[in-house]
């Protein structure tokens, strides 16, 4: 057993929630956003400013997610080279394999198919050979056979959350927007989750909700302590950055939480705000105003597909409420109250 530790440690294989829940998912959604994401981007602007060019960038960094989110996981994992660059046929077979719950394959297999290249990694002299084909192997023969389930059942869990959406908004406004919210701000991925579970409709459109009431709220309720920088470095980057303030005093966090518990219901029933981008848009919130982006994507796709006849002013006023607005002035007011009966003190929220 002590051999077989040694060995571990030796390889850099450390079976943690930390490194599989944090580490790789993480790093998964940055692997979505540089391929699907963006992608997605240049592929919108190409179709409003009728740029052909700017399509076929656009479909080349989409059709490159499942490899790029398998090398992002490897890289997270310390992956040696030989395992890294073989991951990429992992991901191409898992998000393949996986269908609309690609995501959730990519990373289950891409973490597994990793560890055991990296355990065979320089133990022959055939290194070249050995490391890749282990690496491919198991990635590749784990796709085939198990990734259509993973990606079944995550598709099935996402397809629940949405119905449920639909018949309850209301209610699950606020348990969507609340759980994503939290998600954003913890040191786990919420784009990743959402992606995921393909998270889109009504039920992506609480998630952005939630997610932009914790980043904006945050922004402008720390304001005083972290001046425009602070305002920019959550509002626009992300508002996990408080997550040791929060460690701290968890007091902190309330005001967000409620107001993500009010825009939720308000974006799912009022405004019937939807995210028919790419999935994991949902849970970008304000980051790089991503969230906003992929809501407009969302616009323009359901347009042409004739789900939609045009993009009304109602449609601009509950965008701006929700995403910005809203999130602003209820998590300062939420904070002013908690900052008086003495809950927030003074630096609190102040940012290293």
């Amino acid at each position: 057993m002590n051999k077989f530790k040694a060995f571990l440690k030796r390889k850099d294989i450390v079976f943690s929630a930390r490194r599989y829940g944090i580490d790789a998912m993480s790093a998964m959604a940055q692997g979505l956003f540089c391929s699907l994401l963006i992608g997605t981007i240049i592929n919108t602007l190409g179709t409003q400013f009728s740029l052909p060019f700017l399509n076929d960038i656009g479909g080349f960094a989409t059709s490159m997610s499942g490899p790029a989110m398998a090398c992002a996981i490897g890289y997270a994992l310390k992956a040696p080279p030989l395992v890294l660059y073989s991951l990429l046929a992992v991901g191409a077979s898992a998000n393949s394999f996986g269908g609309a719950g690609g995501p959730l394959a990519v990373l289950l297999i891409a973490i597994i198919a990793a560890e055991l290249g990296k355990a065979v990694s320089k133990e022959t002299r055939i290194d070249l050979i050995v490391t890749p084909f282990v690496t491919i192997f198991s990635g590749v023969g784990l796709s085939a056979l198990i990734a259509p389930y993973i990606g079944e059942a995550a598709s099935a869990l996402g397809r629940l959350i949405m119905q449920a959406t639909e018949l309850q908004p209301f209610l699950m406004g606020i348990i969507v927007s609340v759980l994503v919210g939290i998600a954003l701000t913890l040191p786990i991925s919420s784009a990743a989750i959402c992606a995921a579970l393909s998270l889109t409709g009504l039920a992506g459109g609480a998630a952005v909700a939630g997610c932009c009431a914790q980043m904006v709220g945050f922004a402008v309720m720390s304001f005083r302590e972290n001046g425009v920088g602070g305002l920019l470095s959550q509002g626009i980057g992300t508002s996990m950055l408080q997550m040791g303030n929060i460690v701290r005093n968890p007091k902190i966090w309330i005001p967000p939480i409620l107001a993500s518990a009010i825009t939720g219901p308000l974006a799912t029933c009022v405004f019937r705000l939807e995210m028919n981008g790419a999935p994991i848009s949902s849970g970008m919130g304000t980051c790089g105003l991503v969230g906003q982006i992929g809501v407009y994507t969302g616009w323009v796709s359901d347009i042409a597909a004739g789900a939609k006849t045009a993009i009304t002013a109602f449609d601009w006023v509950g965008l701006v409420l929700i995403c910005f607005v809203l999130p602003a002035v209820l998590t300062w007011a939420f904070g002013l109250v908690l900052r008086k009966i003495g809950w927030i003190k003074e630096n609190d929220l102040k940012l290293d």
